[in-house]
């Protein structure tokens, strides 16, 4: 691999036309970093409000840019082209969230450890990654899962992660 590439994970979510944005929020990427693959997408309810349920699917992507530049010069101008207002509200709903969780292997988003709507996505893709303790994203996915009920979204998860991929080969 190039030395100047580098792996990433992201987890995206949406509950404001969570549809409508993640399927945005995808191809919007595609423009600005490889795609290498997508989770399924997965339903969850709001963390911490009463607000419309959640959709989540986790990303795996190269890029030519540090954590930083990403941050500043992909993810966060996303989020704001796709609608995303800021509040004091942490878990105000929202029509774009993006989270670098993985950078080269490097761990930036420990609450993955914590939440179902984070890991289970995640683990899909990453399913072998180890916990601190050596647990795997997989067992602990599981775990959470059954704490905390997600459910897949077919309806969501075949369109349109797979024309994007096929799109850029």
């Amino acid at each position: 691999m190039n030395p100047n590439t580098h792996s990433i994970c992201l987890l995206l979510g949406s509950n404001i036309e969570p549809e409508k944005h993640l399927t945005e929020s995808i191809q919007l990427l595609a423009k600005h970093v490889a795609l290498v693959q997508t989770s399924s997408v997965w339903e969850s309810k709001a963390i911490g409000s009463d607000g419309p349920n959640f959709l989540n699917a986790a990303v795996l992507a190269k890029t030519s840019l540090d954590v930083d530049s990403l941050k500043e010069h992909v993810v966060r101008p996303l989020e704001a082209l796709l609608g995303r207002v800021r509040t004091q509200d942490k878990n105000s709903p929202r029509t774009m969230d993006m989270d670098i969780i993985f950078f080269d292997q490097e761990l930036l988003d420990p609450s993955l450890w914590h939440h179902a709507h984070r890991a289970v996505p995640v683990s899909e893709l990453l399913p072998e990654i180890r916990s601190e303790n050596g647990s795997s994203l997989k067992d602990v996915a599981l775990h959470l899962s059954s704490l905390s009920h997600v459910w897949v979204r077919e309806d969501v998860s075949g369109y349109p992660f797979t024309t994007v991929f096929e799109e850029q080969q």
